[in-house]
């Protein structure tokens, strides 16, 4: 497709051209916004409104007010609640400080593994699963 045929195709989605779609460089414009289509506005195994919680989550650790902007709005789009929002950002805070902690201690990985394997594995007895085979 020509600049022209990709920019019908996104105002088809937006109503507009947006844009960060307009700096993109001919020579990958198609590819771009055929990768954007795929991941940001197709559905996919994910609801859209789950994966606008975790761009939500991405955007609060990686600190990108466009992203947070966009995937905010395009979350309470698809049905996304004040709590929730939040809720997907408390996640992300909580989960970026024990990454930062945990690796920055240098944790043994190996007891690591072995030791989440134990817990998931005692979760799933307590709530009456079956058995999952995990590292040994």
């Amino acid at each position: 497709m020509d600049r022209q045929q990709v920019y019908q195709e996104i105002e088809q989605v937006f109503g507009l051209v947006p844009s960060m779609f307009k700096s993109i460089p001919d020579s990958t414009l198609e590819l771009e916004w055929g990768l954007f289509k795929r991941t940001q506005v197709d559905e996919s195994a994910v609801p859209n409104k789950y994966r606008e919680l975790i761009g939500i989550a991405i955007a609060g650790v990686t600190k990108c007010r466009y992203c947070a902007y966009y995937h905010t709005e395009v979350a309470k789009l698809f049905g996304a609640t004040d709590a929730e929002i939040e809720d997907a950002l408390h996640f992300a805070k909580q989960s970026a400080g024990w990454s930062a902690y945990i690796n920055g201690l240098q944790l043994d990985y190996d007891e690591f593994t072995r030791e989440i394997d134990q817990a998931c594995e005692h979760v799933r007895q307590s709530m009456g699963a079956a058995p999952v085979g995990g590292r040994p």
